[in-house]
């Protein structure tokens, strides 16, 4: 008899019932129909494809940017004896043979796979040869140039739908606005629009934003108010050490963590703040994704971030267990300066894009023509170093050549060693013989690893340096000799972002960059920019404000946010603004007014009050400007 979603979701995950959304997800992806999933920070997304993959035959493919999060994810599915791999950039290439081999004929029920390894030949050739179920697209907004995060290889994925086209295809991603729920229906070619969505509303979660002087004082005292576990967001790493080093002299248990660490302290910072050993987390953004911690009671921005969706996201992350939550942002009148002079780093000028296009065709001696498909270990640090940049220069030319589908700018990930023996078992004891110091550690890895002589195993070097009582260089060093005798294949261990390059070098001199949508997304950018930057200073409820930037016009105000309270005394109430509003639609219902006409019908001491009603409105999108009238949307 065939398992029901809640059979299998009572097996594996040992829950006995979905969360809001989630089976009506589910039903449509297993009614075959394409289904684009809205769902917040923290509502379950993975559930509604893992479920309907283990409801049918066949394999699941699952497309993500997201390295770290794919490998957790498949980590935790291995745990609970269901089969999943990933495939994604810095893997060797008999490891990736190997685990799509696998998928096409063993029964590997998730493939992960990255956007740029998706399209590759190897790989289109072997899901020609699966039983594909199911194709689900996570982080899909990725796939719209209206949204904060496009990706060109995604634009791509429509082609691997041509080959499985009975596969439905189920998009999901917590941050959507209206305009870019379409694109994505639209660009992965649903073969009809469905759009399930549960609110955004967080009933749970306080937004705050508390203009402040002196910050690191405000932190502090939050941290003290607020019991629990908190993270604290920056923009730089330096100042995730700084401000963790002030909140520990406060007495207040705290830990740093950015992408700039290698593999084994991220892991063991991480490790301390999930298991409670460190209270709170003073990160970069690189923090939180796929992190699945309930008891978050607090998320505090140190710094405006420079769009709604980064913030939504990230301050999503607090009371996910339903309690009470804190969502705060400090803000200083400076920080819209620096936004702005963030915005203009963040968009060079064409000809320093082709500059740094052609360092690192030199970086990594690549000729023209060659290069498409290929990735490589990057550096950032030593790239600059190298051809004398500033870093933050490098790193936008090299953001506007991925938008530009030239490049793929991968996060530092961590890739274990690979080891096969290469010779036969009598081979490798003669070896032995004539190398004998060679033999403890040939023994150690022949006891400790099985089936290294049939396929490629993953080392763990550290572990097994200590187990030898040697240094990790040491053990590298013999690895290496072992691999030049030809007695072993072997791929070092890794840790560093990867660049990929899409397509073949070219001449920079001959590197095509849309202008007009090089433009476009600035101008986007532009106004995601402004839209941050009036919720932190715009006094009506915040949880409203967000909200409406994601399409719910019509939400009631939180009644716990700061301007809700009456902690951040506005000019304007809410309930003055709601009147205000509801006045200006009235008079709109018939056709569009002149400004001066609108504001003209409100008493003269009003009429300041419902300029700043008017400004809002038409950041929020709900008016337009036609001229000098204004027309309800």
């Amino acid at each position: 008899m065939e398992k029901t979603p809640l059979d299998i979701l009572k097996q594996y995950w040992g829950y006995d019932g979905f969360r809001p959304l989630q089976e009506d997800i589910i039903r449509s992806v297993l009614e075959g129909r394409d289904t684009l999933a809205l769902m917040p920070t923290g509502g379950g997304k993975s559930i509604c494809y893992q479920v309907p993959a283990l409801c049918r035959e066949g394999i699941c493919i699952v497309i993500s940017p997201l390295i770290a999060l794919m490998k957790d994810q498949v980590e935790n599915l291995q745990k609970r004896n269901v089969p999943a791999a990933a495939v994604y950039s810095g893997m060797h290439y008999r490891d990736i043979d190997r685990i799509l081999d696998n998928c096409a004929y063993g029964n590997t029920k998730l493939l992960y796979l990255s956007p740029e390894r998706l399209t590759t030949e190897l790989a289109r050739a072997r899901i020609r040869k699966m039983n594909v179920s199911l194709l689900a697209v996570d982080e899909a907004h990725c796939v719209s140039q209206w949204g904060y995060d496009f990706r060109p290889p995604y634009l791509q994925i429509p082609e691997i739908r041509e080959l499985v086209p009975k596969a439905p295809i189920l998009a999901l991603t917590a941050t959507a606005t209206p305009e870019v729920a379409r694109d994505i229906q639209e660009k992965l070619a649903f073969r009809q629009e469905n759009l399930l969505q549960k609110s955004f509303a967080r009933a749970n979660l306080s937004y705050s934003v508390l203009h402040e002087e002196d910050k690191l004082k405000k932190l502090a005292d939050i941290l003290r108010r607020v019991p629990g576990t908190g993270i604290v967001y920056v923009r730089s790493r330096r100042r995730t050490k700084e401000i963790a080093g002030y909140l520990s002299r406060q007495g207040i248990s705290t830990d740093y963590y950015h992408a700039g660490l290698d593999a084994g302290e991220r892991a063991k910072k991480q490790d301390a703040w999930m298991a409670g050993r460190k209270r709170v987390i003073v990160s970069t953004n690189a923090f939180g994704m796929g992190i699945d911690k309930p008891d978050v009671r607090v998320v505090v921005h140190m710094e405006l971030p420079d769009s709604l969706e980064a913030y939504f996201q990230e301050a999503g992350r607090g009371g996910r267990d339903g309690r009470k939550a804190y969502a705060v942002l400090l803000y200083h009148p400076a920080d819209r300066l620096n936004l702005e002079r963030q915005f203009e780093q963040s968009f060079p000028e064409l000809k320093e894009v082709r500059r740094i296009y052609r360092a690192l065709g030199s970086y990594f001696q690549l000729a023209v023509g060659g290069g498409e498909g290929q990735s490589y270990d990057f550096d950032i640090v030593e790239f600059a170093r190298n051809f004398q940049v500033n870093i933050v220069e490098a790193f936008n030319c090299l953001k506007i050549l991925e938008q530009a589908g030239w490049i793929v700018l991968t996060e530092a990930v961590f890739v274990p060693s690979s080891l096969m023996i290469k010779v036969s078992k009598d081979a490798l004891y003669d070896y032995q013989l004539r190398h004998p110091k060679m033999d403890r550690l040939l023994k150690a890895i022949l006891r400790t690893y099985q089936g290294a002589f049939n396929h490629p195993i993953n080392l763990r070097e550290g572990q097994l340096a200590r187990f030898l009582k040697i240094p990790a260089k040491a053990l590298r060093h013999a690895l290496d000799k072992l691999a030049s005798d030809g007695i072993i294949d072997y791929s070092p261990q890794k840790d560093t972002p990867q660049v990929i390059f899409i397509k073949e070098r070219v001449d920079a001199d001959n590197l095509l960059i849309d202008r007009s949508l090089y433009n476009f997304r600035k101008n986007r950018q532009y106004e995601r920019m402004n839209k941050a930057i009036a919720y932190a200073e715009t006094p009506v409820c915040r949880s409203r404000q967000l909200l409406a930037y994601f399409g719910e016009t019509d939400a009631p105000a939180c009644g716990i946010c700061d301007v809700c309270t009456g902690r951040t005394k506005a000019e304007l109430s809410t309930d003055d603004f709601e009147r205000y509003k509801g006045k200006i639609q009235l008079m709109l219902k018939d056709g569009p007014l002149a400004l001066e006409q609108l504001v003209g019908s409100f008493a003269p001491n009003r009429q300041e009050q419902v300029l700043k009603v008017l400004e809002y409105l038409l950041d929020e999108g709900l008016l337009d400007q036609q001229g000098e009238e204004l027309a309800w949307k």
